[in-house]
Parts: structure tokens; sequence; C-alpha cells
């Protein structure tokens, strides 16, 4: 309509959860199991991205790097396994033969795990509009 300004659009955009009591208390407990369970497995680059209320896909997004393909592979079966022992056997994954790019869907998280190269290439940070100064953080 002409003569109404525009008003911004209030939500903040997707943001990453660092490393702090706050957001460890703030985290569902999906979130919280996935972490741990990526922590343990030696994940490098470990972000989450939180998307409540931004996105009808997921309310967060997990990505993580693995240092071969082998090690995705086995971050994804590990993952899996939690998942099934949580009660949530349910997941839906991609990617499992090459083991370059490994997603998990867990309906409200979903888990990119990537070889350091692919993950580079692909670049879905940007996509979800993080910058690339919050690479390297571990959300736990």
């Amino acid at each position: 309509m002409k003569g109404v300004p525009l008003t911004p659009d209030p939500s903040p955009g997707p943001k990453i959860l660092s490393v702090s009591a706050e957001t460890a208390a703030s985290r569902t407990p999906l979130e919280s199991l996935l972490l741990a369970r990526l922590e343990d497995e030696k994940a490098q680059d470990i972000i989450l991205i939180d998307l409540a209320g931004q996105s009808s896909v997921a309310d967060a997004l997990i990505i993580a790097s693995g240092r071969s393909q082998r090690h995705v592979g086995a971050m994804a079966d590990h993952l899996l396994r939690a998942l099934k022992d949580a009660g949530r056997g349910r997941a839906k994954v991609e990617g499992i033969p090459g083991c370059d790019w490994v997603l998990i869907d867990v309906g409200d998280v979903i888990v990119h795990l990537f070889r350091p190269e692919v993950r580079g290439f692909y670049n879905i940070e940007k996509i979800w509009s993080v910058e690339s100064a919050h690479r390297g953080q571990v959300a736990s």
C-alpha cells in the first residue's frame, strides 16, 4: 500500500548458541544429547544454529566436521545408536554410503556431518546467514 511505512522484521534471524552455562540450560534434551555425543566422537567445528521461530524445517541445525569419511561414518552411526537408545530411532538419514556429507533428520533438529573440504564447498552456514567468525566454536 502506498504511504504505509515498512517496519523492519523484529526477528534477529538465526543465531549460534555459544559455549556457556546459559545456553546449555536453554537447549532441548535432544540438542544436548546430539551435541554431547558429537563431542564424545571428537567432531570438529561443531555449531548449533537456532532456527526456532525462523523456519518451518526445524528448530535447530547442528553442523560438525569429521576428519575423514570413516570418521564421518562412525559419528553418524554412533549418533543413530544414541537416538535409538533415547527412543528416537526413526531418524531419516542420507549420505551414509559416501560419508562426505551425512544428513540426519530427527524432526526438530537436523544434523549435518561433513568432511572439511565438503563443508567448505557447500558452506551451509552461509545459507542460514551465520557468519564465518563463529566457525570453530563448540556449542556445548
